[in-house]
């Protein structure tokens, strides 16, 4: 079977996967094997020991203190194994820049999902220590999570505080400005009551909807290869496009003046005259290089 999403959830059928997906319920799926075997039987994922032995890059580590990728620094891979061995977690980031195998999967499973051209989409390798896991918080991404070696447990729970978030939050830390805005506040500082429970194995697979509050803990040595994507919104495609439009005119490629707004009240009117007459497919083609 090909890369994409149907090898990655096989036997689950798309129509199930996209019930809960659109829903934005977790998908957990347990026991994968042949479809998913170009993926698990790369040697650098056979362990962690090779994983270090063969990655060229710096490694991130998450310090004690916050658990998580807001409080981390970079080490090599000899200090990494230090600091694994002393509890942190590791982060293996951008992996499908050094696989085309991975970058092969990246790709096809956004496409699969419908998601923009414009889709941020990586692949991160995830070394938790027994014991070890991630402080609560929220992505704005849709997280597919392969469970390689060990057992790690997920609690998941609906984020009934922010529909939709732009930014990453963990609970307990500053909340980013402009999520301020549009969150219900106080966010919280621990997990909602009655969090769902997974527990993956190896050859578990886990879909993290966007948004979704969630913490791990690993009741062993664990290592976890994930498929992220930050997909943009309709802001997003809005702005893009917005500025790809202007970028054309030298008037709006002008030097900004604020203390002389004439010209820029000029050119609102214009604006407000044209936007009217565009189309989706308008800003789409402008997005989707179609």
């Amino acid at each position: 079977m090909k890369p994409g999403l149907a090898a990655l959830i096989h036997p689950a059928p798309a129509p199930q996967f996209f019930l809960e997906y659109l829903a934005n319920k977790p998908f957990v799926m347990h026991g994968l094997k042949a479809t998913v075997k170009t993926l698990t039987a790369l040697p650098f994922l056979q362990s962690l020991d090779a994983l270090l032995n063969s990655w060229p890059n710096q490694v991130q580590a998450h310090l004690p203190d916050v658990r998580d990728e807001a409080s981390a620094v970079e080490a090599s891979t000899q200090d990494a194994r230090k600091l694994f061995a002393n509890g942190m977690g590791l982060l293996f980031d951008n992996a499908h820049a050094h696989v085309p195998l991975l970058g092969q999967w990246l790709d096809a499973i956004r496409a699969d999902l419908g998601l923009s051209a414009l889709t941020y989409g990586r692949c991160l390798i995830y070394a938790t220590p027994k014991g070890g896991g991630t402080a609560p918080h929220c992505d704005q991404n849709v997280n597919f999570v392969l469970q390689l070696h060990g057992t790690k447990t997920w609690w998941i729970a609906p984020n009934r505080h922010v529909e939709n978030p732009l930014t990453r939050h963990t609970m307990g830390q500053p909340a980013d400005p402009e999520l301020q805005t549009y969150a219900r506040v106080p966010l919280p500082t621990r997990m909602p009551a009655g969090s769902r429970a997974v527990v993956l194995k190896p050859g578990s697979l886990l879909c993290v909807p966007r948004g979704a509050w969630h913490s791990t803990r690993a009741t062993t040595d664990a290592l976890s290869l994930n498929f992220t994507y930050a997909a943009p919104t309709w802001l997003d495609l809005l702005t893009a496009a917005l500025r790809s439009r202007l970028a054309l005119s030298s008037a709006w490629r002008e030097t900004a003046l604020p203390a002389s707004p004439e010209a820029f009240d000029m050119l609102l009117r214009e604006l407000a005259y044209d936007v009217p007459h565009w189309t989706a497919a308008d800003i789409l083609d402008a997005t989707e290089g179609r």
